[in-house]
């Protein structure tokens, strides 16, 4: 059985010498773009890994992450644990984890748990953004990324969805498809439906138009949310032919509501939602999803929270609030089922799947 590559074998392939290999790989010193070159090539030709152990005793770090979820069960935080591991095991960091249940008085004491194992960052993942996350970075003496989940503490670094542009999106994309009455049911006393609210209002107003009723249709989260305000929408006898819903669940509700009442979407009401799930969006008559919802991308919302903190350990740290950007997933909500009717949709703000699947 051939044994490994060392670091020998790679600085005699790449025809330098073992002290630069070593210092190229673990990140210092200074050498030419050539030199790194040479040493990658040398790596992957000969299968070359590095023994975590030997490099944590070369650079004094452990080559570990801490990733502390506020609710690992939650719906949300699943995408973005996925997403933040994907990326940490890639770039060859171990993860422990550690969850406080929804108990967010305990988020400090695991937190120094987590420190006392050596790890060299903190990744906090919550579960919303109804609320602001208690800080757990102060005397921790590694560097700390929340993901979403903006922490209170405006000196940290906190990854989270741009919610305005969610509304931006899926206002203008309204807009886009002819309709000028357009509603939103919403949830104001959230953060994130707080966002989504202004970026709809954003929109209406660079196109100058009004919102339906001149406010927010607010209620809960839920299907059963979004059937009692699209009622009151209705009984209100004001004319709409759009309704953006804060959530799937919310369009999903709406779409029974104006079903209920005999009205056809998206021939007499268009819907967008938020989100994306697949459980939610469903499938179509022609294979694309039955709701247009924009995605917040969370996974990609982990992994941009995981490079940063990579970046950080490393010494570079960009402290406030970092905007992950949104995706629109197109689908008969607002097309209608008929495939020859895709339109031509740019959309400044964020991309567009316009296959409507994730």
């Amino acid at each position: 059985m051939a044994s490994a590559p060392t670091l020998r074998d790679v600085a005699a392939v790449a025809g330098v010498s073992v002290s630069t290999v070593s210092k190229v790989l673990n990140g210092r010193g200074k050498f030419a773009p050539e030199t790194h070159l040479k040493i990658a090539q040398a790596v992957q030709r000969l299968g070359f890994r590095p023994d975590a152990l030997a490099r944590s005793f070369a650079t004094g770090r452990s080559q570990l992450v801490g990733v502390l979820t506020e609710f690992a069960p939650g719906a949300f935080t699943s995408p973005v644990m996925v997403g933040a591991s994907t990326y940490l095991g890639k770039h060859e960091m171990g993860v422990l984890f550690a969850d406080a249940a929804l108990n967010r008085e305990a988020m400090g004491e695991l937190a120094g748990s987590l420190r006392a194992r050596r790890i060299d960052g903190l990744l906090v993942i919550g579960d919303g953004l109804h609320s602001r996350l208690g800080s757990v970075s102060a005397g921790l003496g590694v560097p700390v990324v929340y993901a979403f989940g903006e922490s209170a503490d405006p000196a940290d670094v906190s990854f989270i969805p741009d919610n305005e542009m969610v509304g931006v999106v899926a206002t203008e994309h309204l807009i886009e498809r002819g309709r000028t009455k357009i509603a939103h049911i919403g949830v104001a006393d959230d953060l994130a439906g707080a966002a989504r609210a202004r970026g709809c209002l954003r929109a209406l107003a660079a196109a100058e138009l009004d919102m339906v009723g001149g406010r927010v249709e607010s209620n809960d989260w839920r299907r059963s949310g979004g059937i009692e305000a699209t009622r009151r929408l209705l009984a209100a006898d004001v004319a709409f032919d759009a309704i953006f819903c804060a959530n799937d669940q919310i369009a999903f509700g709406a779409l029974a509501a104006l079903t209920a009442a005999g009205l056809r979407v998206p021939d007499d009401v268009a819907l967008v939602g938020v989100d994306n799930w697949e459980s939610m969006t469903g499938t179509g008559r022609q294979g694309r999803n039955v709701l247009t919802s924009v995605d917040p991308d969370l996974r990609g919302l982990g992994a941009a929270a995981a490079a940063h903190l990579i970046e950080a350990v490393d010494g570079a740290f960009e402290p406030g609030v970092h905007l992950h950007p949104c995706i629109l997933r197109l689908g008969e909500s607002t097309l209608g089922p008929d495939p020859d009717a895709e339109p031509d949709l740019p959309v400044p703000h964020g991309a567009v799947d316009q296959s409507g699947r994730r």
